[in-house]
């Protein structure tokens, strides 16, 4: 996708409403904008977060004063999840109570505060228990993708399940030989079911993909819902999307390749 493309539709995504409107109106994948929407939004709620904080004790006296939780989070343009967390702290409630109300409502007593729990549970998409579920299991589908590609290749891998406790950080796919794909000579391959905006892609190098680099040589990263055009490959590390499961491959020998030793 083109740098200006995305920038577009990244600008135009201000509400989870904005999702469907743009899907229809730009003949976009619903899923794709519910990516990009997830993305911008949890960058927002962080830079945002300690500003919003500060105004804990005016919000949780609106909400004293009859104001729902819901409504508070509309205007402070704050996940209703979290503006009931920062409520609910403010009035001498843990985290572990505040989501264990989140999670069984039934158990709550108060008929005000059991339905304002209800409606930012089901409001947020982005924090909410439910929401978290989504994100996880389109996780574990962008693997699944993988592991579906790798084994169509009868390519031979460890998974970050074989190799945990071996190596201090461990890509979800360790090849046990390089092989050759696209022209790039690959020694693992990353699953991310996001898409690689420059900013995501950054994360991702700094945090995460860089180190691999250092253990094990060079790497494979896809983007499954897509990346922008103007995105370069980091050093080490290649970049690609679904277009991944259509792509062939050749098995490379083993030589000066190889991973490094364990560390442990």
């Amino acid at each position: 996708m083109k740098y200006h493309d995305f920038k577009h539709i990244y600008d135009r995504l201000k509400t989870p409403s904005d999702v469907k409107t743009l899907a229809k109106e730009l003949c976009l994948d619903e899923e794709l904008l519910v990516v990009i929407y997830t993305q911008k939004t949890v960058r927002e709620t962080t830079k945002k977060f300690y500003r919003v904080q500060r105004h804990a004790e005016s919000i949780h006296k609106e909400w004293k004063s009859g104001r729902s939780m819901l409504s508070i989070s509309e205007k402070y343009e704050f996940p209703p999840i979290l503006t009931g967390l920062m409520i609910f702290q403010a009035n001498g409630c843990s985290k572990k109570q505040f989501w264990n109300y989140v999670r069984n409502p039934d158990i709550i007593s108060d008929l005000r505060v059991r339905q304002d729990i209800v409606d930012i549970t089901r409001e947020d998409c982005i924090y909410s228990p439910w929401a978290n579920e989504v994100q996880y299991k389109r996780g574990l589908w962008g693997e699944s993708q993988l592991e579906t590609w790798l084994k169509s290749k009868s390519l031979t891998y460890r998974t970050e399940k074989d190799l945990r406790g071996e190596f201090p950080k461990t890509p979800d796919c360790l090849l046990d030989e390089p092989i050759r794909v696209n022209g790039w000579e690959i020694n693992w391959i990353e699953s991310k079911a996001s898409f690689g905006d420059k900013v995501e892609i950054n994360k991702n190098v700094k945090r995460q993909l860089e180190p691999y680099t250092e253990l094990f040589g060079e790497g494979l990263v896809v983007y499954w819902f897509g990346f922008v055009d103007e995105a370069e490959n980091p050093e080490g590390i290649y970049i690609t999307d679904s277009s991944l499961m259509h792509m062939d491959c050749t098995v490379l020998k083993a030589d000066c390749k190889k991973p490094l030793a364990s560390t442990q």
